[in-house]
């Protein structure tokens, strides 16, 4: 069964020059590996099973919070959990550590809440943590501290930020700001990413 996760699989080498998280201290002398390792994937599966989650809970969380803060939300989790990894020593790439920020998210806001709606979507995301908590324990190479970084870090997100779209002309100035300066830190990731690339094609 683990061999159906190493269908499509990539090497660990081009991954490593597309941005994989590394551990310390490489991550502070290349920071842009934190940004660009929530957008890798090691296999085709991997990429699917992400997929399969994000359109699970993306919608919604999207719906509330506006396309801008939604994706401040997936990027800062996601360097959140490489962070975290990267402290403990691991290799790693992929979107999970966001996944489980947006998860973290969806936990705060329906804590302590009673309405129907509320309350089934606070049972599909103890669904979702119960499902990824058991595949971290059963497959090798997930990255279990990538994820606890980036649903801690969703966490707190959630309780301190506004969980409706913004409603105001300020409100909606605000957030594309936040849209768009995340959008900026990923163009930079992506910018020093190449810039490594052709300095290693080139020497």
């Amino acid at each position: 069964m683990f061999a159906i996760f190493g269908i499509g699989g990539i090497d660990g080498n081009i991954l490593q020059k597309f941005g994989a998280s590394l551990p310390l201290p490489y991550d502070i002398q290349q920071p842009w590996r934190l940004v660009m390792a929530v957008f890798l994937h090691g296999s085709l599966m991997h990429i699917v099973f992400n997929m399969w989650v994000l359109m699970d809970i993306g919608p919604q969380l999207e719906e509330m919070y506006g396309s801008a803060r939604f994706f401040f939300i997936y990027v800062v989790t996601g360097i959140a959990g490489y962070v975290l990894s990267s402290l403990r020593g691991h290799f790693s790439v992929g979107g999970s550590g966001a996944l489980l920020g947006l998860v973290g998210v969806l936990l705060a806001i329906t804590t302590g809440r009673r309405s129907a709606g509320m309350q089934m979507l606070r049972s599909q995301v103890i669904r979702w943590i119960i499902y990824i908590a058991v595949w971290g324990l059963i497959f090798p190479g997930i990255d279990n501290f990538a994820h606890f970084g980036g649903f801690i870090t969703g966490f707190g997100l959630g309780k301190v930020m506004v969980d409706r779209a913004p409603s105001s002309p300020e409100e909606r100035n605000r957030a594309n700001a936040l849209g768009w300066a995340t959008a900026l830190v990923v163009i930079a990731s992506i910018a020093m990413m190449m810039k490594g690339l052709l300095h290693t094609s080139g020497s």
